[in-house]
């Protein structure tokens, strides 16, 4: 298979003809000088080094010189291929709360911040695993569909922001469902959800959808990160959120809900503060999960080719260097240029 990495390169191209264009309009004029001169064929007896040929051959080489360039700035790749392969391992979806309360700093650097910290610690210990990223407040939605890609994961672990979504509120109810479906259909693989939230604004229904998901062999584990005695949330501006009375929100860490819902999900409750015990107890917990077949699509990168074209270019740049426009003294009865092109440059 063959692609370009920067397709939009090639719209350069369009610059190839104008620049043929120019150059035949200069030829055309260049020629209606020279008869106001005399006959064309007694002015080309009178300037026996001058070769029209090599001018032209000069031209052409520099023009296919650079449409290579061109193609070789679009980075031309070739040879992708794409294996089936089986492997040992769990399926994991991360439900990551992003509510505006998972900026408050009660856990260093933020409850937000811990969280991501963990996650990527976690993934870092995954090698036969698939692992897939929801994010929520008041909505939900899938930031990373299920992947082995550990590289891919971890970079939309890293973008993740309050500012994604706008609605606020935690609909954990609304991420166990969506969860849920992101799983693949493969059997007797061990799959888990890892709700990390505060719990904050909690809006209901969230233990029925741990009941279910269980149900449905899939057991689900709720992080609850930050104090119970709750901590006031940075506004991003230098200050902190304030409520419509002006007082600032205090936000809570629900460990009661959370507890709930982790032990309706057929999962374990695990409390999030500055320590490392939440990393070993999450390892822990994971591990315990049973190990299946994993079928997983692994691709092969692009092998780069834009090497290759460069050599091109740099080819014809020397031949077109070594070709002089004037007539060697020592080759005059060695005719190697005389191509067709000569005919077609006398018709101009």
């Amino acid at each position: 298979m063959f692609r370009f990495e920067n397709p939009a390169f090639l719209y350069l191209l369009i610059i190839i003809p104008v620049i043929i264009v120019i150059r035949l309009l200069e030829m055309r004029k260049r020629k209606l000088k020279l008869k106001k001169f005399g006959d064309l064929s007694l002015l080309k007896q009178l300037m026996p080094d001058v070769s029209s040929s090599r001018k032209s051959l000069k031209f052409w080489l520099m023009i296919a010189a650079l449409a290579l360039l061109i193609v070789m700035l679009a980075r031309p790749q070739m040879g992708t291929k794409i294996s089936q392969e089986k492997r040992k391992g769990i399926e994991v979806i991360i439900s990551l709360d992003i509510s505006n309360s998972m900026r408050a700093e009660d856990v260093v650097p933020s409850r937000l911040d811990k969280s991501k910290m963990l996650v990527a610690n976690m993934v870092d210990n995954f090698t036969n695993d698939k692992v897939g990223l929801v994010v929520f407040a008041g909505d939900a939605f899938i930031q990373l569909p299920i992947t082995s890609d550990y590289v891919s994961a971890k970079m939309f672990l890293q973008n993740t922001d309050p500012s994604l979504i706008a609605t606020q509120g935690t609909d954990l109810a609304g991420a166990i469902e969506l969860s849920s479906k992101s799983f693949t259909q493969q059997d007797k693989v061990g799959r888990a959800i890892l709700i990390i939230t505060d719990g904050e604004d909690h809006e209901g229904g969230a233990i029925e959808a741990a009941e279910k998901a269980r149900k449905n062999g899939i057991r689900v584990f709720v992080l609850g990160v930050g104090s119970t005695k709750g901590s006031p949330v940075p506004d991003g501006n230098g200050g902190y959120m304030k409520d419509n009375s002006g007082q600032e929100v205090i936000a809570a860490l629900n460990e009661e809900m959370c507890k709930q819902v982790a032990q309706a999900g057929g999962g374990a409750y695990i409390h999030v503060d500055n320590t490392s015990l939440a990393q070993r107890q999450l390892n822990d917990e994971l591990t315990k999960l049973q190990k299946g077949d994993i079928s997983s699509v692994v691709y092969r990168e692009y092998d780069e080719q834009f090497q290759a074209v460069g050599r091109l270019v740099l080819i014809l740049l020397i031949i077109e260097m070594l070709i002089l426009e004037r007539k060697n003294p020592f080759f005059k009865k060695i005719k190697l240029f005389k191509y067709k092109i000569d005919k077609i440059c006398n018709k101009l």
